[in-house]
């Protein structure tokens, strides 16, 4: 049997080859020739290098091997101690003038090891691996990686070998949209920003977007629990600020501040999320609660404290943090001592959509270190951005609910760089408003921009009748859409009894040709795509359920193989609903744009088979009832649908009848949009009394 360092597993063949597991999948089936498993288990078997290259290679499928391909393999079988000192010796490399990075792949083996004794000797953290035995063979992998791909590429490497985290919820690494926007708001205002600190600085995108804006000299600091993952901030922040003095460090900053006494002047954290295992029994008495002991439901006020406890006086902090925090009743009295000692600057609500978790819209804090001369219960910024869509003082139709993020961090900064420099800020309303500290310390002490900013926009009576009337005439005319999408038919009985007929699965379909399967998959780490793919949108499965244009970004949904989508495919929701699978025809506005995760997409030879009438079929609820598996979250499993097997013209005329039922569905859904944006604005603007009923309604 091949030693364990020669096994290579499913997925790993796949990487090897540039095909998807599916693919490896089809050739163990089909090819009596794949060689045998050689170790592993009956459920998950691995397989000869040496055999597998040789199959590869004699089909032309065996690629060019890459530096990450032979750094994967020399972590095979290594131990965690081994993927943190390749790690620690990454980032020490990365700090290295020019010249000596350029000589790093020309070492000898003992100047190899040499080096990595010399990032252990210098480094700052107390956590750090030893260096006896680390094999040159390893590091000089790692050398080859950084000096082909860049030194971030070893860190999507180590990813593959970490060991999973243990005991830490909800942490989600920083987009950057939201790390330039806390960057600009953490150095706004004219301060001057010399030093700052991220205390669960992750892979350091955030701290770097920091740094990058506070010039040479700089200290940087950083604090993240995982060894791997500390590296390749100080990596990062190194790269992108190379006159910064950087400094980051492994460990639970919570349970164990590697940074006691340091004083900076801002700070900036997108904490664990919902962790309540963070140390709460054993910090009852720590210092750093100046404003009340955290309970164990408020970890994110555990991490506003530390934060304070950190700057220097008038220092600045800003923090993402979720909406509960700004509202939970166990947070009440430390909210309250946070508005009395006048610690707490800004809260701003954040749209949907913009960082993990999703489906949730996040709050930005921001918070000072009060000063000795400065008096308490200053004005709060509350900014509500929650709902950027269109509103009656913006008519335009069917403008979509995201929001644009460029558009998004002007208005964000403007606001709050005018609430700084202006002791008689103006509300703006409907979006942002600053209110006395004293207003908001009732029995609730609800920091929830929502509850304090009105949502109604402030509109004159002759503009909202010039809306009302507009938003009027567009309803009737989707109403007029539906009625002219409901002309459906005529049809024929089939008798007296249903018409049957053969049928064939989707699988039979794909061996036979007449169509093509493809998944859309969330790739392990964060490779660059290609240049004609890099920016273009993604189409996720809550684009088709809703309706809407593909509206993922390639920056934060990295896939795995992406795929195109084209004119003529059927594209399909993994997860199944309560109303079944959403499932479209691509159209011209589709296509071009990539496969979102959790979608499937069938791709049909037209000369064989019509793509409406095969989008009719695959969501027939019988036949996803039968094609779908699982007990709590139900999924689709395409290969088991069943399509009857018809000529082309039958087809073509099923086709055209699937396709009327998806215009009324879809019509349907837009007059009914449009219906209750019509009603909420009519009601908004009778209450704000912009307009009156019909002088006929009241006499």
């Amino acid at each position: 049997m091949a030693s364990q360092s020669e096994q290579l597993t499913a997925a790993e063949i796949s990487r090897l080859a540039g095909v998807t597991r599916a693919t490896v999948s089809n050739w163990r089936r089909r090819h009596p020739d794949f060689p045998q498993p050689s170790g592993g288990t009956e459920a998950s078997p691995s397989y000869d290098r040496r055999q597998v290259e040789a199959w590869l290679n004699a089909r032309g499928r065996l690629p060019a091997r890459s530096a990450r391909d032979d750094l994967r393999t020399h972590l095979r079988g290594r131990t965690q101690r081994d993927v943190e000192a390749v790690a620690l010796f990454t980032a020490h490399v990365a700090g290295l003038d020019e010249n000596e990075r350029g000589r790093i792949t020309a070492l000898d083996d003992d100047a190899l090891i040499g080096l990595h004794a010399d990032a252990v000797s210098s480094s700052s953290d107390p956590v750090k691996p030893s260096h006896g035995d680390v094999p040159a063979a390893l590091l000089r992998s790692a050398a080859n990686v950084m000096r082909q791909e860049g030194f971030l590429a070893v860190f999507d490497v180590l990813d593959e070998h970490s060991e999973a985290p243990i005991g830490i919820r909800g942490t989600h690494p920083t987009p950057p949209a939201i790390a330039e926007l806390i960057a600009e708001l953490a150095t706004a205002g004219g301060r001057r920003v010399r030093s700052v600190l991220d205390p669960a600085c992750g892979g350091g995108r955030l701290l770097a977007a920091v740094a990058t804006r506070l010039g040479p000299g700089a200290r940087v600091h950083g604090q993240e629990y995982r060894a791997v993952t500390a590296a390749q901030a100080r990596t990062r922040v190194t790269g992108e600020s190379p006159k910064a003095s950087v400094d980051v460090r492994t460990g639970d900053s919570l349970r164990d501040d590697a940074f006691p006494g340091l004083q900076v002047d801002a700070v900036v954290c997108n904490p664990p999320y919902g962790d309540r295992e963070w140390g709460h029994d054993e910090l009852a008495f720590d210092t750093r609660w100046a404003y009340g002991v955290p309970p164990r439901s408020e970890p994110e006020l555990a991490w506003v404290q530390h934060s304070l406890a950190h700057l220097s006086d008038g220092g600045q902090a800003v923090l993402l943090l979720p909406p509960a925090t700004a509202s939970r009743p166990s947070g009440r009295r430390i909210r309250a001592e946070l508005l009395r000692q006048g610690a707490l600057c800004a809260v701003i609500a954040l749209p949907a959509g913009l960082a993990v978790p999703h489906h949730i819209g996040l709050h930005l804090w921001i918070l000072r270190r009060p000063e000795a001369d400065r008096p308490g219960r200053d004005p709060v910024l509350l900014m509500d951005m929650a709902d950027q869509s269109a509103t009656a003082a913006d008519p335009a139709p069917d403008q979509g609910k995201a929001a644009d993020q460029g558009a998004l961090q002007e208005t964000i900064r403007g606001t709050w760089e005018a609430f700084g420099d202006s002791a008689d800020f103006a509300d703006i309303p409907g979006t942002a408003r600053a209110v006395p500290a004293i207003d908001l310390l009732d029995e609730l002490v609800d920091l929830s921009p929502a509850r304090h900013v009105r949502s109604a926009p402030v509109i004159s009576p002759d503009a909202a009748l010039r809306h009302v009337t507009e938003l009027a005439g567009r309803l009737r005319a989707h109403v007029a859409a539906l009625a002219e999408a409901s002309r459906i038919g005529p049809w024929t009985s089939a008798g007296e009894t249903n018409r049957t007929w053969r049928s064939a699965t989707v699988a039979d379909l794909a061996r036979g040709g007449a169509l093509a399967v493809h998944r859309g998959v969330r790739a392990s780490s964060a490779d660059a795509l290609p240049a004609d793919l890099a920016g273009r949108p993604v189409l996720r499965a809550r684009d088709l359920i809703g309706g809407a244009p593909a509206g993922g970004d390639t920056g934060e949904l990295h896939l795995a193989d992406p795929v195109t989508v084209e004119t003529g495919d059927v594209l399909l929701t993994q997860i199944v609903g309560p109303q079944g699978v959403a499932t479209r025809v691509a159209d011209e506005d589709d296509a071009g744009c990539l496969l979102g995760n959790g979608m499937f997409l069938l791709r049909p030879d037209p000369g064989r088979l019509d793509p409406w009438f095969l989008a009719g079929f695959v969501s027939a609820p019988d036949n996803v009832s039968q094609a779908t598996t699982g007990s709590s979250t139900y999924q689709l499993v395409p290969s088991r649908l069943r399509i009857p097997l018809l000529p082309l013209d039958e087809q073509t005329a099923y086709g055209h009848a699937f396709r009327k039922i998806h215009e009324l569905r879809t019509s349907a859904r837009k007059a009914a949009a449009r219906a209750n944006e019509t009603a909420d604005l009519v009601a908004t603007t009778l209450n704000s009394g912009a307009l009156l009923p019909h002088e006929a309604e009241w006499r």
